[in-house]
């Protein structure tokens, strides 16, 4: 079992920056896929991006390509989320998700998830 935790969120203003981690327990988080989702008030949970379990494949939405940044960290059993230009339609809590195998954008891949951050970001 794997359990996960993220934390960093907070209000920002729009143009800034914000960075997320979610922390991994229970096993290593080695030869895990994980993710980055997030979900707004009345709208469907939605992938942002993702990275394979040595790191070196990273996808991302159209929406957040260019602006947002994962990374991870494996010796810290740690994932990231670098966040920069926020807009307004960035807010959401964010969900960070773990899966064995491949990389995937669909929800219902994956096994483990957190508990999510709100992000707020004003105008």
């Amino acid at each position: 079992q794997v359990q996960l935790v993220e934390s960093g969120g907070g209000l920002v203003q729009a143009g800034g920056s914000l960075r997320l981690s979610c922390a991994a327990s229970g096993r290593a988080i080695n030869n895990f896929a994980m993710s980055w989702f997030r979900q707004a008030p009345g709208k469907e949970r939605e992938f942002v991006t993702t990275i394979s379990a040595n790191g070196v494949i990273r996808n991302y939405s159209n929406s957040v390509a260019g602006r947002f940044t994962i990374s991870r960290d494996n010796a810290k059993n740690t994932m990231y989320l670098q966040m920069e230009s926020l807009r307004p339609e960035d807010t959401a809590v964010y969900y960070c998700a773990a899966k064995g195998g491949g990389t995937s954008r669909n929800t219902g891949s994956y096994d483990y998830w957190g508990q999510g951050t709100q992000v707020t970001v004003s105008s």
